[in-house]
């Protein structure tokens, strides 16, 4: 629960949060879709064009607007998973990490906490659905032979095993374990701020705390993000090799791929994400408390 006065329910911060993530997925992404091509290696090898607004004109001019909403269903599936079960572990793991005397949250225990969250969202929800979005992503612009999600699924599993579903484990989970502590850390830390100079909250000012914890979870963490998109692609890659094929191509620079195009998601997102949580939440607490 981001900082919510009050005991939040489980079930209520489950149910919250997975709308909330659902909303945010599915209004952000377009953006997701050209960050991933930014990040992706064309089929010879070399590079795709680093800009993410040329990317997406290409698309729609040779592939049309469907294609740029190839994967979309998984990703909005995974983030209801995802955040579901990311809001209900932070609100678990805070009680853990919380002063035994004061039942206080200081910034580190606040971002520890989220560290925590985000290897359980990683393990559980994060890292299968990822790998299905970026190889259906990457699968649309040259073999095609995915159909369709469940497709996929079938199709990595018959030549992987469950293990292909856990492609970019590393880098997925490094990425969450930054971005779940930055994002539900800051966002707490704000909201602890504000309550205590009795700053009220309001929709814009949980869009604006959101905002702000997307664009510090942004930086902090785009090195994990484009390991995990390299790692996730259609043929699939062990995190050292995604490692290597970035430094080859693009060398250390390379690791922040997709910056500008992630950046205006995870505001947007950060600021949609926990505004829908807040207002969900206010909804449910009354009737599930």
């Amino acid at each position: 629960m981001p900082a919510q006065e009050g005991h939040t329910p489980p079930l209520v911060s489950f149910l919250a949060g997975g709308v909330a993530g659902g909303v945010e997925a599915l209004a952000t992404f377009p953006m997701e879709f050209a960050k991933t091509r930014v990040q992706l290696r064309t089929q010879s090898g070399g590079s795709s064009s680093k800009n993410p607004f040329v990317v997406v004109a290409r698309v729609f001019r040779n592939e049309g607007v469907r294609a740029m909403y190839k994967g979309c269903s998984t990703l909005v599936v995974g983030s209801i998973a995802k955040d579901g079960v990311r809001f209900l572990s932070f609100d678990a793991i805070k009680k853990a990490f919380a002063d035994p005397e004061t039942g206080a949250m200081s910034p580190i225990r606040n971002l520890l906490a989220g560290m925590c969250t985000g290897v359980v969202a990683s393990t559980f929800a994060v890292t299968p659905t990822e790998r299905i979005k970026t190889a259906l992503i990457d699968d649309a612009r040259h073999a095609k032979r995915f159909r369709s999600s469940l497709h996929a699924v079938r199709v990595i599993y018959q030549e992987h095993g469950i293990v292909g579903m856990y492609h970019g484990y590393a880098g997925t989970t490094l990425k969450q374990a930054g971005a779940t502590a930055f994002r539900m850390g800051t966002y707490n830390i704000l909201k602890d701020f504000e309550q205590s100079h009795d700053i009220e909250q309001n929709t814009a000012i949980n869009f604006a705390n959101g905002a702000i914890a997307g664009i510090i979870t942004t930086y902090a963490t785009q090195p994990f993000d484009t390991l995990k998109t390299r790692s996730q692609s259609a043929k699939g890659a062990t995190t050292i090799d995604a490692f290597r094929s970035i430094l080859a191509d693009d060398g250390v620079k390379g690791l922040w791929r997709g910056t500008t195009m992630r950046l205006g998601r995870t505001v947007f997102s950060g600021g949609i994400l926990f505004t829908v949580y807040e207002q969900v939440a206010a909804m449910l607490n009354p009737v599930l408390k």
